[in-house]
């Protein structure tokens, strides 16, 4: 052995985790609605979840993100700790998967055989599927075609390296220190189980693990009795990462999930020791316990003692369940009524978009709810002040900044993790909006600022004005609607009708401001409140305009297209020359101007003495 093969070995085992986590990540983007889909429609049926984490984690090639993703799912109440359970199990027997991929490396060494199984020795695979990755990406530019590329190149890039570990296996086993230590294996059960978790620690991953276990075979020095205890120990190992990144930052709900992992791999590594003890004790697997232990036979065994123990320990879930509960009891409620949301913007969701995604349209449209109710209940406070209502609306004004801050942040560092072109549009939209829902809520403090001043000085609104602004408040409302609707159901049809509506405010407002003028020159109103009167009317053209751009965002959403030309787009259509645009400013305008002028026609000559 020479350094020279030291350095070879090390530069495929490289290869190899680059192409596992090429190919991981490339598979995990490419699938990230599917896994957003499948883990939403997760039942109370233990074995539908199983089926669900088995096949996830086959197809992303991770069982540390499937159940890093699933704590987060729970964390954000999507899922229970319940339901969970059957993916966590599922997510340990998917992850089998890999080795039993690996194990085609056996078809190198056989050599020979029939046609199809030349084609299927990695030999050929890895070359062919180097070839297909890198013409997908730089000769194609259809959707998707990067990560389909990327997927054929971690898939080539991992047998290559897997390969070339192979080669530089032979040759560094031939080393004494190497050939005591591979020995060693089989005379030392708890030095295995020592060295499969501590690899599976350090790799964070028990794939890659039992990967390079299986390219070690090709030595003709490891046997059954020295790979068993390695790979029970990579269990360990690999749950201990999941661990650490599940309690991170995490809640209860989402540490419990962490937990409940570890308890399951601790008794599965235990119930596998014990039963294959008892096996070679009783002389069922004398024939089995010195065979030397080849590529395929590694990759059965995984898969043998999870599927086993997932039978096994399936009735004992619920304990570790109870157990989880009891060592990790609930924390004190957060103050903000909306942490179900906040929790639920995970960073364990940056590799699978759509989920994270999906928890920041959920608390955007909590935000706008939220906002809207806020600006409905500062309106009935200009007509009838309460104190009581005022605070809970400043309560809640707390809560919108909170989320609208926390998503802000999360939206930012969610940046990094989008590939795809259309995602990012969606963020960025998302972001645009994010300010216009909290200067939204921001509105509704100061109309009550308004309201507690005019309640607190004893000088209240005229009647007239109060049913002039009546008129002018149903519109604003209806506006307030289309914006909701637009941006919750990406209503294309409210959306359009924010724009000429809020044309209507700009009209109405200047004959509010007209008929305020006249009672101010008739002495009809004080100076003082003129101020209150303008800043109020000022703060409806605000809302309007608020909504104009929650309306324009959705639009651009459904068609990118005019995203380089939004203001040019809002200026067209105020030149009324879109058809659809006219007519419902005129029908609209008609309406509303129609309702304000009956309301001023049934007032008297002289307005009661009010301020204004």
């Amino acid at each position: 052995m020479t350094i020279f093969d030291v350095l070879t070995l090390f530069g495929g085992l490289a290869m190899f985790l680059y192409g596992m986590k090429l190919m991981g990540n490339a598979l995990k983007e490419s699938s990230s609605g599917t896994l957003k889909n499948a883990l939403d429609n997760v039942t109370n049926n233990f074995f539908k979840a199983f089926l669900l984490g088995t096949g996830l984690t086959a197809l992303i090639q991770s069982s540390t993100a499937t159940i890093v993703i699933t704590s987060g799912l729970v964390g954000a109440g999507l899922l229970t700790l319940h339901q969970s359970l059957g993916i966590l199990v599922g997510a340990n027997v998917g992850t089998t998967i890999t080795g039993q991929i690996i194990r085609l490396i056996d078809l190198d060494a056989e050599g020979g055989g029939a046609a199809f199984l030349q084609f299927l020795k990695p030999s050929t695979l890895a070359p062919i599927a180097l070839i297909i990755g890198i013409v997908l990406i730089m000769g194609f530019k259809f959707k998707n075609s990067d990560n389909v590329g990327n997927i054929a190149m971690g898939f080539g890039i991992l047998f290559m390296g897997l390969m070339t570990m192979t080669n530089a296996v032979n040759r560094v086993s031939s080393s004494e220190i190497v050939h005591k230590l591979l020995m060693g294996l089989g005379d030392n059960p708890l030095f295995g189980y020592a060295v499969g978790a501590g690899i599976a620690f350090v790799l964070q991953s028990s794939s890659a693990t039992i990967g390079i276990l299986q390219a070690f075979s090709a030595s003709g020095l490891l046997t059954f009795k020295a790979i068993y205890p390695v790979i029970l120990g990579v269990y360990l190992g690999d749950c201990v990462t999941t661990f650490i990144v599940c309690t991170i930052g995490a809640n209860t709900e989402t540490k419990r999930v962490g937990l409940v992992n570890i308890m399951y791999n601790a008794a599965k590594t235990i119930t596998a020791f014990v039963i294959v003890t008892l096996l070679h004790r009783l002389g069922f697997i004398n024939a089995l316990w010195d065979m030397r232990a080849y590529s395929g036979l590694i990759a059965n065994t995984n898969t043998v003692f999870n599927l086993a123990c997932a039978f096994l320990l399936f009735p004992v879930m619920g304990i570790l369940e109870k157990l989880s509960i009891k060592a990790i009891p609930e924390k004190k409620q957060e103050a903000n009524k909306y942490q179900d949301k906040l929790d639920a913007l995970n960073p364990s969701f940056f590799p699978t978009p759509a989920l994270a995604l999906r928890s920041c349209y959920d608390i955007l449209v909590t935000a706008i709810n939220a906002s809207r109710d806020n600006l409905k209940k500062s309106f009935d406070l200009l007509i009838s002040y309460n104190e009581k209502t005022d605070k809970e609306l400043n309560a809640e004004e707390d809560n919108i900044d909170t989320i609208t801050d926390r998503l802000r942040k999360y939206t930012v560092e969610l940046v990094p993790h989008l590939k795809d072109e259309d995602m990012v549009a969606i963020l960025n939209q998302y972001f645009k909006v994010t300010t216009e829902f909290e200067h939204l809520g921001d509105q509704a403090v100061y109309i009550t600022d308004i309201a507690r001043t005019i309640h607190s000085d004893q000088r209240p609104f005229s009647r007239a004005a109060l049913e002039e602004f009546g008129v002018l408040r149903k519109l604003i409302v209806e506006i307030l609607d289309c914006a909701q609707l637009a941006f919750e159901k990406r209503d294309l049809e409210a959306a359009y009708r924010i724009e000429p509506l809020e044309q209507v405010v700009t009209d109405l407002i200047e004959q509010l401001k007209l008929k305020h003028l006249q009672r101010m020159g008739a002495g009809e109103c004080s100076t003082y409140a003129d101020a209150y009167y303008m800043n109020l009317l000022s703060y409806i053209q605000r809302i309007a305009d608020i909504c104009s751009n929650i309306g324009l965002a959705t639009i651009v959403r459904v068609h990118p297209d005019i995203a380089d030309r939004e203001h040019l787009y809002v200026r067209e259509l105020h030149s009324k020359v879109d058809e659809t645009f006219n007519e419902t400013y005129f029908e609209a305008r008609e309406r509303y101007l129609g309702e304000f002028n009956s309301v001023v026609s049934k007032e008297p000559k002289h307005a009661e003495n009010a301020t204004v």
